[in-house]
């Protein structure tokens, strides 16, 4: 796929996709981390001004990845909604519309922190909600970056990201895969979530998001 960066990881092919995504071609099954619909109500309710309209850009970014990547599953590494004062009666009937739309494709929610504070999804929109790990093939879905003896982790939660470096004291933090030795960190999907640089280990593979392209990083030790 145009702008894709294949890896290997626990034995299978993945596919880092520059729209924030990770793709298991063999099981037809893509992955996204930190969604946090919402964010932009949540804040309006707190009494903080900020610009609205994430939360529908966010669903037709991943409308975009879904189309691109025709995956049979959709797998949310936690934190579908940010909380639940931003699930808006709008939001909701706004996320239901949209579900109904990619009605085909099978969805998990491995539950985060934030949504545990959100509450259960309505039946309606038939998504599976499951706590972590959730165990498929040779991987461990889960939402904290925390090893499990049971497979390899794939998670979110630190919305990761680096920082690179140029002449004359620039320097430009991008979001960014990480995968360590037992454990992967998707980079965040939400429109308006930020990110945190993370610091990896030589030996880690880094993955930068970059001009609509994945590229590698040089980790020094």
């Amino acid at each position: 796929m145009l702008g894709s960066w294949e890896l290997c990881i626990a034995g299978e092919t993945l596919v880092a996709l520059p729209e924030l995504a990770l793709l298991w071609p063999a099981q037809s099954t893509l992955f996204i981390a930190d969604v946090h619909l919402g964010k932009d109500a949540s804040f309006a309710a707190a009494g903080i001004p900020v610009p609205q309209g994430s939360t529908t850009e966010t669903l037709a970014r991943l409308s975009h990845v879904l189309r691109k990547a025709c995956p049979q599953r959709l797998v949310l590494l936690g934190d579908l909604w940010h909380a639940k004062s931003g699930r808006t009666a709008a939001f909701t009937e706004e996320f239901l519309d949209w579900r109904r739309t990619n009605g085909d494709i099978e969805m998990i929610l491995v539950e985060g922190n934030h949504d545990v504070k959100a509450g259960p999804l309505p039946a309606v929109a038939d998504v599976r909600e499951v706590k972590e790990p959730h165990l498929v093939g040779p991987f461990a879905l889960c939402h904290y970056p925390e090893q499990c003896p049971d497979g390899y982790v794939l998670s979110g939660h630190i919305h990761p990201a680096v920082v690179l470096q140029g002449r004359g004291r620039q320097s430009l933090k991008l979001p960014c895969f990480w995968f360590g030795k037992q454990t992967g960190v998707l980079p965040a999907f939400g429109s308006f979530t930020g990110c945190a640089r993370v610091s990896p280990c030589e030996g880690d593979q880094v993955l930068i998001i970059a001009d609509g392209r994945v590229v590698p990083a040089q980790i020094a030790g």
